[in-house]
């Protein structure tokens, strides 16, 4: 299995090589670093707890991938935000459950994770979380978890339109006009899909809810600001007290793990209805 996951990882490498990660030397050899510290763990390891610990005190810096004139696979781990911290942390993880050490394969792992079929360009990025989970759900690295009911007890019907709706927001949309009827077919393509989630205010340190979210789950933290399916996104992390949130956030500036309960975190954000939980699995090809 070793032998033809990295069989597949250098030939889909050589299919994308036309565009080069952009990353400085400091981030090739953390990811180094941080996989073969891995390699001395035990398999059953919780890799997405671990590593996502290890990036803990990381700057959180927002808009780290649109700083070029034309769309890069961008690596960046002294800089996160909600989103690259999830998907470094995802794509290490993938790394470690199979064995691999070699930042080529890291890289081909989050150019899987971040854009549509891996092809990198703006418009193939998953800006939209709804999309990020179906595709990464199609490529088998995560499985959306929406049962039982309950904790999962309301729907949240999606109606995608901010990013075409607020262009000045997106420099590099800005400046490619052409690509907005792109973003808009992604946003038509999930507007009106139903999703079962899980209340905030019925948030509890109970079994129902230990049954239904595991430490290192990927959280997607629900808007009902118009335009948008969610607002924030980190991984869940169980204590004593309840459920946490080990998460880039943008009020403590930094990779952090919060230390009030998840119910806490979200009462303090009117406009936060709730979670949706995705369990990290083991490789999977679904090309």
């Amino acid at each position: 299995m070793k032998q033809i996951l990295s069989i597949f990882l250098l030939v889909f490498s050589l299919h994308v090589s036309a565009s080069q990660p952009q990353y400085m030397k400091s981030d090739s050899i953390k990811v180094v670093r941080l996989l073969k510290k891995a390699q001395s763990l035990k398999q059953d390891t919780n890799f997405m707890l671990f590593f996502g610990r290890q990036l803990k005190g990381v700057p959180y810096v927002a808009k780290t991938l649109e700083n070029n004139a034309d769309e890069r696979l961008v690596i960046n781990l002294r800089q996160l935000d909600c989103t690259t911290f999830v998907e470094n942390v995802l794509a290490l993880s993938l790394c470690a459950k199979n064995h691999l050490t070699r930042f080529e394969d890291f890289c081909t792992f989050l150019r899987l994770i971040r854009y549509k079929n891996g092809d990198v360009g703006y418009p193939n990025r998953l800006h939209y979380f709804s999309a990020w989970i179906a595709d990464n759900s199609r490529m088998g690295y995560v499985e959306e978890v929406n049962s039982p009911n309950p904790p999962f007890t309301a729907l949240q019907k999606v109606n995608l339109n901010f990013m075409t709706t607020h262009v000045q927001f997106y420099p590099m949309l800005e400046r490619h006009t052409a690509w907005i009827a792109m973003i808009k077919e992604m946003e038509e393509e999930f507007s009106g899909r139903e999703y079962p989630y899980i209340p905030k205010a019925e948030i509890a340190n109970t079994s129902i809810f230990r049954d239904a979210i595991h430490d290192g789950d990927i959280l997607a933290l629900l808007t009902n600001r118009a335009g948008l399916d969610t607002s924030h996104i980190g991984i869940a992390v169980w204590k004593k007290d309840g459920l946490h949130l080990l998460n880039a956030s943008a009020i403590r500036h930094k990779v952090v793990e919060e230390s009030m309960t998840l119910y806490q975190y979200m009462q303090r954000h009117p406009s936060q209805i709730g979670i949706r939980v995705l369990k990290v699995n083991q490789w999977e090809s679904k090309r």
